[in-house]
Order: C-alpha cells, then sequence, then structure tokens
C-alpha cells in the first residue's frame, strides 16, 4: 500500500493511495465518502491490478487551500492531472455515484482517448427531475426538492446527507436510518470531519449536471452495475443509461442499495475483470 500528494494544475494537494502491479485502474469514489469506500475489492482485484484510488478534493480530510468552492468540472480536471503525473495514456475507470458523474464530464471534456474501458456504478446522467425526465434522484427529485436539500445541507450537513441516503426508494435504510442503527451513526460520525462548504459547493454542480448527452459517444467496452433496491434509482434509469451507450452491459444486483459493488464485491471485481480482458 502506498500513499502519494500530487499537486493538480491550480495547486491544489491531492491525495492518491495505490496498491498492487499490473495493469492500472482508477476508482473513483462518491460524495461524501473517500478512497476507503473501495476497500471491499481491495482483495478481489490488488492481486492482479495497480489500484489507484484518489480522495476527490473536499474529501480527504485536508483543507481546500486554493478553491474553496470546486464543482464537477475541477474534479475531472483533477482526474487527468491525475493521470498525467502518473504518465498513464490510457486507464481503465470505475466511477460510482459522483464518481460515475466524474468520469462523465471528463469525457465530455476530453473524450474516450485517455480510458480503455469504463464502469459506472448505480447514477443517473440528470439527478434533477422535470416534466421530460423521471430518472434522477428518487424519480421526482424537482427543483423545489433539490433547493430544500441544499438548505438542510447549510443548515445540519451530516443529518442532510443521511437523510437523502435513507428517505429514498430503499425500504430498509428508511427503517435503520429510524431506529438509529450503529452503521447510521458511524456514518453520522465521518460525516462530522468533512468540511461543509466544498462538498456542498460540488453537490450543487452535480445536481446542475446533464450528461445524457455524453453516453452516446462512449466507444469503450463499459460495464453498469445498478441494485434492485437502489436509494435513489429505478430500473428504468438504468435501462435508459443502458440504452444510450452502445455495447454497454447492464448488470443488475438484486437487493443491492446504493453500492452493489459493495455488496458483493467479488461478482463485480469478476465482472470488471471479464470487461477488461475484452
Amino acid at each position: 500500500m502506498k500513499h502519494d500528494t500530487i499537486r493538480a494544475d491550480d495547486g491544489e494537494l491531492l491525495q492518491v493511495h495505490l496498491m498492487g502491479s499490473g495493469t492500472p485502474i482508477l476508482l473513483l469514489h462518491g460524495w461524501t465518502s473517500n478512497h476507503a469506500a473501495w476497500s471491499p475489492l481491495l482483495e478481489p482485484l490488488g492481486e492482479n491490478y495497480r489500484l489507484l484510488r484518489p480522495d476527490a478534493r473536499g474529501h480527504s480530510g485536508q483543507p481546500l487551500t486554493v478553491n474553496q468552492a470546486p464543482d464537477v468540472k475541477r474534479l475531472a480536471r483533477d482526474v487527468i492531472n491525475l493521470l498525467d503525473f502518473y504518465g498513464i495514456e490510457r486507464i481503465a475507470a470505475v466511477g460510482h455515484s459522483m464518481g460515475a458523474l466524474t468520469l462523465w464530464q471528463c469525457l465530455r471534456d476530453v473524450g474516450t482517448d485517455r480510458f480503455s474501458h469504463l464502469a459506472f456504478i448505480d447514477q443517473s446522467p440528470k439527478l434533477l427531475t422535470d416534466a421530460t425526465w423521471q430518472n434522477g434522484i428518487y424519480g421526482n427529485f424537482d427543483s423545489a426538492h433539490a433547493q430544500r436539500l441544499l438548505d438542510d445541507l447549510g443548515t445540519d450537513f451530516p443529518e442532510a446527507v443521511l437523510r437523502l441516503i435513507a428517505l429514498g426508494l430503499n425500504s430498509k435504510a428508511r427503517e435503520t436510518y429510524l431506529r438509529n442503527s450503529s452503521g447510521w451513526r458511524a456514518a453520522r460520525e465521518a460525516l462530522n470531519r468533512i468540511d461543509p462548504a466544498p462538498a456542498i459547493a460540488i453537490w450543487q454542480s452535480l445536481v446542475a449536471a446533464d450528461y445524457r448527452d455524453v453516453l452516446p459517444k462512449i466507444d469503450v467496452p463499459t460495464l453498469l452495475a445498478y441494485g434492485t433496491a437502489s436509494n435513489f434509482y429505478t430500473a428504468d434509469t438504468a435501462h435508459f443509461v443502458a440504452s444510450q451507450i452502445p455495447a454497454a452491459r447492464l448488470s443488475f444486483y438484486d437487493g443491492a442499495d446504493h453500492c452493489p459493488h459493495l455488496l458483493q464485491p467479488d461478482r463485480f471485481a469478476a465482472e470488471l475483470t471479464e470487461l477488461l480482458n475484452q
């Protein structure tokens, strides 16, 4: 296991955790998470691949010194800076939640030239819903709902994030949240260690984004992993994404929430390995 600190092209310091050797795989975590979220995949993947797990800026636990209000475009630029730092011309990349949105922004900015294979985990290309789009968060996360959440984030950031996760489409998450199980207590403690201002700025940029036009331009082997009990998305979202990406493989994880790759890490690792062999 190795830890590097690299400097982005705007001067901000970024944290990257590395493990293994061989073909490199970039693992991009979700919003309010960090590199440690990928821990269940280290054993099934680490023996055969070189795993790069960066902390998105604002998520490493270290204060930002350059820009207190980063956005998804900056996160995507950080990915390209990382590849340049390690001299990686092309890489297989996996994005979960915010990580998927970050990869879609990368594809908008630079195309697929830097990516040999892609995997997107339980994400919609457009979070906000309206009269013409119901495949965003919950199927009914409209601008009014988004503003209420933004207000809540400013008032009590940790609890607002937990409610976003818990009070959605997954009934088990709702039940365990309402009885304040140990997992939710641990998540609350972790969220208390995050600086809210940069995280909220990133969230606002994610909600404003729309990557539906990017999907048809993806011309590399692609894996899509979705949970059938996702906190945020129905099967319609997954099928839409699959229909837009040429030759994408869609894989549903029965009973899984927003993190299907963590519920069944061996299965996800096997599917990713199969993708990389294409």
